[in-house]
């Protein structure tokens, strides 16, 4: 939901920041904001959006911050970028406003934007984490496909697909300084920034959107026939066309890569 990117299969992520007033402790005033995250939290889970297994939800107070808590949080993780921190730097910020006092995201958007720009081995170290992450192409066969349990012979459309070109787009425009959170956006912003040349970046927008496609079919066919909803799709399912478009969006992923490659020398 924060880049824009939600497909019908979704579960929560959502936090508060807030301003405290000086008439309250702050644990009162985060414990009377948490009660009411906790509402929304349980009627969004009643409509659909189930709950975050990892508790990434505006009713746990860690996620329940002002905006000097949020600050000192961030600057905590780029300053000290270890996995645990690189894990909820990549969830966070992509952050967007919902409701409410839009401004005071927008003040921690820009304020993020400018210290992630000036801190190149957080940057280098987010690329390095990324680029773990590698498109299901084979090398015998088409695609690199799981080869055993019940997701035997299908690729994650998800964390291996759609994955590549966000973490791409993320590490990218915070090298830039860019302040947008949607990937396509993202990538836009770096031609704009003289990053990237504009064919480059149609290609690797393209890509990402035939995949983010091809999501939403699969999950589109699954929920008519009563399915739980998934990311794994079987290749060989794909009409002959979409296998070869599939195929050369996941090598649009690995050049979105190779950029990471070149700019931090990994």
């Amino acid at each position: 939901e924060g880049r824009g990117e939600q497909t019908l299969a979704t579960d929560q992520d959502n936090a508060i920041v807030f301003t405290p007033t000086p008439d309250q402790p702050l644990d009162v005033q985060r414990a009377r904001l948490v009660a009411f995250a906790k509402r929304i939290n349980d009627a969004l889970a009643g409509c659909g959006f189930p709950l975050c297994k990892g508790g990434v939800m505006a009713s746990n107070p860690n996620w329940c911050a002002s905006v000097a808590e949020w600050r000192s949080m961030f600057s905590a993780w780029i300053d000290r970028p270890e996995a645990p921190a690189l894990l909820n730097a990549a969830i966070f910020f992509d952050f967007r406003p919902l409701f409410g006092a839009v401004t005071l995201a927008a003040e921690l958007r820009g304020w993020l934007a400018r210290y992630c720009r000036n801190n190149a081995v957080f940057l280098r170290l987010m690329a390095d984490n990324a680029l773990r992450n590698e498109p299901p192409l084979g090398v015998v066969r088409e695609f690199a496909v799981e080869t055993h349990g019940a997701t035997k012979d299908a690729i994650d459309l998800k964390r291996n697909c759609i994955t590549p070109f966000v973490d791409a787009a993320r590490i990218l425009a915070l090298a830039a300084g860019e302040t947008a959170t949607g990937t396509a956006q993202r990538f836009r912003s770096l031609v704009e920034h003289r990053r990237l040349f504009e064919s480059e970046v149609n290609a690797w927008v393209e890509a990402f959107e035939f995949v983010q496609r091809l999501r939403l079919r699969h999950q589109h066919a699954q929920w008519r026939r009563g399915e739980t909803l998934d990311n794994f799709l079987q290749p060989d399912q794909l009409n002959e066309l979409d296998r070869r478009i599939l195929k050369e969006a996941l090598r649009q992923a690995r050049k979105a890569q190779q950029r990471l490659r070149l700019d931090y020398r990994l």
